[in-house]
């Protein structure tokens, strides 16, 4: 019965191709190189830190204006999605401590860039996501220093009354000072809570008046344009209380999605696989897959030969089978590193075949994948201080206009070992290229994104691992359509032989791959192909 059930499934693999092809015309962009990509919410994500990506008034500051500048760049990359760290008014470089929710900090721009940022990103197929930061605000939120102020003025003996100030109960405050993560409120007997830093006091998002002011908040954003929220520090809403966290998570995100029916939220839960999956039962779309990524998550380690491809795709049907039992409509969102991570070209020695690697093993997972600015180039961190991790973009070395100045707090000295990105877009085996193919590859495979992972355990042995992906969705019509792929990874640095001239795999054919040196895989004569070391092949 396994043997029949295996055969049936990999009929559909090759049988149902020109079901796929009409499919795919409904709710698809079309693009000049034919890839049809997919108009839904699983993307393509590229992390901008504006302050750092391109300066275009000369101030040295990266800004909206400059992102707008950029967004051919980013759309022949291949992505449609972009996240933009915090832009709202703040007293910091990072601008995670917010002053006013409503507007964009002075430094990037004004209200009219970023809704002209928005309509060219939508001209363009490109769905824009913002950082939503509702853990905490600024101390120099006008909330907090009229709950400070009210509190200064109370009269002593009396309680502080709701109605007389609700900013006060926005905000954790206690006569007791709980832990070092307590601060006092000047002029009183008071202490509020900010576990981040002093100024940046936690919100208290039990409170309704305050959940009114973030719906309000969405009522804003959404309203000039934006896609979605990368959720910060959402596993810190109520760190005492899992249940009440994934409550509020739940409220926001069905909040947007009842004034905009496609709203994406992603969130930040920096933890392990188990916890992810707990805070999956909010029902809310994606969290970011901290599990895979790093120097000791699974695309790295596999990327260096630390786990074999075998560990590879396990992980991979491991984060299907435990996330979906949690929320089977989630989407996961997998990454190398981001902002707050040592940079993969420091973790990986700036190996630039263990990088590619990583960038095609991240290109064929599943979910909505996020790039951070640079990694397609290879740009280096330094250190562990986060600054010198959100360096300038390295865009040329003989034009340094846009250029922008290091971040506060950052080295001015840090080298970068590859080129820039205008040298190595004449480059065609330079990494920024790998990762175009590697874009065009996942774009050109929608299965990749979504389909339900299965493993070939015929196909797997000590040197390669293989995966089937299937997804089925519905038609112009309403009908089911089901299409497959099948993924063979070669992670060793050794030309590997696959056999596929078995009943089960005879009628595939190469569909994309990405090699070290873009060597063709095709299925040769005696139904093999010949798999180069650090390389991917896909079959329909």
């Amino acid at each position: 019965m396994k043997y029949v059930f295996r055969k049936i499934r990999h009929l559909i693999i090759f049988s149902l191709t020109l079901a796929f092809t009409v499919s795919m015309l409904s709710g698809c962009s079309k693009k000049e190189d034919e890839v049809s990509i997919v108009d839904d919410n699983y993307r393509n994500y590229y992390e901008i830190f504006v302050h750092s990506f391109y300066d275009s008034d000369g101030d040295g500051i990266g800004d909206i204006n400059g992102v707008t500048q950029k967004l051919d760049y980013i759309e022949d990359l291949g992505v449609n999605g972009i996240w933009l760290m915090p832009i709202m008014p703040s007293t910091t470089y990072h601008k995670y401590d917010v002053i006013d929710y409503m507007d964009i900090d002075s430094e990037y721009g004004t209200m009219e860039d970023f809704d002209n940022l928005v309509n060219e990103c939508h001209k363009r197929g490109i769905n824009i996501i913002i950082d939503m930061v509702m853990n905490h605000s600024s101390s120099k939120n006008e909330w907090f220093i009229q709950a400070c102020d009210y509190l200064r003025n109370l009269e002593d003996g009396k309680e502080p009354d709701e109605n007389e100030c609700p900013y006060f109960c926005y905000y954790n405050f206690s006569k007791d000072q709980k832990n070092d993560t307590w601060y006092k409120v000047s002029g009183t007997d008071w202490y509020y809570e900010g576990v981040f830093w002093s100024e940046m006091p936690d919100f208290n998002l039990e409170n309704e008046n305050l959940k009114k002011e973030f719906e309000e908040i969405s009522d804003f954003w959404i309203e000039h344009g934006i896609d979605g929220y990368r959720m910060d520090a959402a596993m810190h809403y109520e760190d005492d209380d899992q249940s009440a966290t994934l409550d509020i998570m739940n409220w926001i995100y069905n909040y947007c999605l009842s004034k905009k029916s496609d709203f994406y939220m992603v969130s930040e839960v920096w933890a392990n696989k188990a916890t992810i999956a707990d805070f999956y039962k909010s029902m809310t779309p994606s969290m970011f897959n901290f599990p895979a990524s790093g120097a000791e998550g699974t695309i790295e380690k596999a990327a260096r030969g630390q786990s074999g491809a075998d560990s590879l795709v396990n992980a991979m049907i491991d984060y299907q089978t435990i996330y979906s039992a949690s929320n089977p409509d989630y989407i996961d969102a997998p990454f190398i590193t981001n902002h707050d991570q040592v940079r993969v070209a420091n973790n990986l020695n700036c190996d630039l075949n263990d990088m590619k690697m990583a960038a095609g093993i991240l290109m064929t997972m599943s979910g909505s994948t996020f790039i951070y600015y640079g990694e397609e180039i290879g740009m280096m961190s330094s250190g562990k201080e986060d600054p010198n991790k959100r360096l300038p973009m390295n865009w040329s070395s003989s034009d340094t206009s846009g250029i922008c100045n290091p971040p506060e707090g950052a080295d001015s000295d840090v080298e970068q070992t590859f080129a820039p990105a205008d040298e190595q877009l004449t480059d065609d085996l330079s990494l920024l290229n790998y990762y175009k193919r590697a874009l065009n590859l996942r774009n050109s495979n929608p299965e990749l994104a979504r389909g339900v992972i299965t493993k070939e355990d015929n196909l797997c042995d000590e040197m390669v691992a293989a995966i089937c992906k299937t997804w089925t969705r519905e038609d112009e019509n309403g009908s089911s359509v089901t299409s497959s792929v099948i993924v063979i990874y070669n992670t060793t640095d050794e030309t590997v032989t696959v056999d596929l001239s078995s009943d089960e795999y005879k009628e595939l054919k190469v569909s994309g791959y990405l090699t070290l040196d873009d060597t063709e895989i095709s299925v040769q004569k005696d139904g093999s192909i010949e798999m180069p070391g650090q390389s991917i092949c896909v079959l329909r």
